[in-house]
């Protein structure tokens, strides 16, 4: 099993064309190593290349596009290499096989079996809604004003906000925007959401307000209820910043 320390990095050159059994060469190696129990495997497909035929393959000549070269590579330990190492010589007919000292600095797997699941704790109280409406095409020094004002909101510790695109609207003046096969993007409606506390949410409404030239800016009462998965972990600073 491979593991952090001293191990052993195996490239393989081979065409793409290959055949071994009536299968692509680079996919009979790639299913022999995975039941041999190699811990991980890549293919990838190269662009162009030449061997020792001194034939370059380039996906730019169609008759030469088959022949392109595959690189497979995997890192295991020494022992699995010596292993695995003869079939695969037997297997590259016409190729190259490398084999590298290597070292394994760092080696994450996610755990065979997920972690249970932590009862929720609800959690529910009154809360502040804000909605900004406004054009896609808003600007506030030169980047879209929909992102500006949820950087602001950021910056604000804005609990969180979202940005909704419109299909079609209109607003105060009674312009329609929609988008059409000339124009697929023309000032579609955009409208940013966000709910926090009453004093939180007064104040980016003001800081929006400066931001906006023509837009509509609502504020609604809301009551939220909130999942949190309970841990024995959990900090304070974790604890919702809504409170009833």
């Amino acid at each position: 099993m491979l593991k952090k320390g001293s191990a052993k990095k195996v490239t393989i050159f081979i065409n793409e064309d290959t055949q071994h059994h009536m299968t692509a060469l680079h996919d009979s190696i790639m299913t022999f190593l995975m039941h041999k129990g190699v811990s991980g495997a890549t293919a990838t497909r190269a662009y162009s290349g030449f061997g020792s035929h001194q034939m370059l393959h380039t996906p730019k000549i169609e008759v030469l596009a088959q022949h392109l070269p595959i690189r497979i590579e995997f890192v295991e330990t020494p022992e699995k290499v010596d292993e695995v190492l003869p079939t695969l010589y037997e297997m590259v007919s016409d190729g190259l096989i490398e084999v590298q000292d290597t070292t394994v600095v760092k080696l994450a797997r996610k755990p065979a079996k997920p972690e249970p699941k932590m009862p929720h704790e609800r959690r529910q109280g009154s809360a502040r809604l804000l909605r900004v409406f406004l054009g896609e095409a808003d600007r506030w020094h030169e980047a879209p004003l929909y992102e500006a004002i949820v950087r602001k909101l950021l910056m604000m510790d804005i609990a969180g906000a979202t940005v909704y695109r419109g299909i079609l609207g209109y607003g105060a003046k009674g312009h329609q925007h929609k988008a059409t096969f000339f124009h697929p993007t023309r000032d579609l409606p955009v409208m940013v959401s966000a709910i926090d506390t009453a004093e939180k949410i007064s104040a980016a409404a003001e800081a929006i307000e400066e931001m906006l030239e023509d837009g509509l800016i609502v504020i609604s009462d809301a009551e939220i209820v909130r999942l949190v998965r309970s841990s024995q972990s959990t900090e304070a600073a974790d604890a919702t910043r809504i409170s009833s």
